[in-house]
């Protein structure tokens, strides 16, 4: 099994959470909750910062 970079994940989760939020479905949902999806695409910008700033070694 190839492990896929970190980087390369967290370029699929952002690009799946922005298909989640202009999905009709998903926007039609009256969802009230602590964590949106902003939220986690911030998770992931800070993620990326991080492994930017310490390498990303899993190349």
């Amino acid at each position: 099994m190839t492990l896929q970079s970190l980087s390369q994940l967290m370029l699929q989760a952002q690009q799946l959470l922005t298909q989640i939020d202009q999905h009709p479905q998903y926007q039609a949902l009256q969802i009230d909750c602590d964590v949106t999806l902003s939220d986690v695409r911030q998770f992931f910008n800070t993620l990326q910062s991080e492994c930017q700033i310490k390498g990303d070694r899993t190349h």
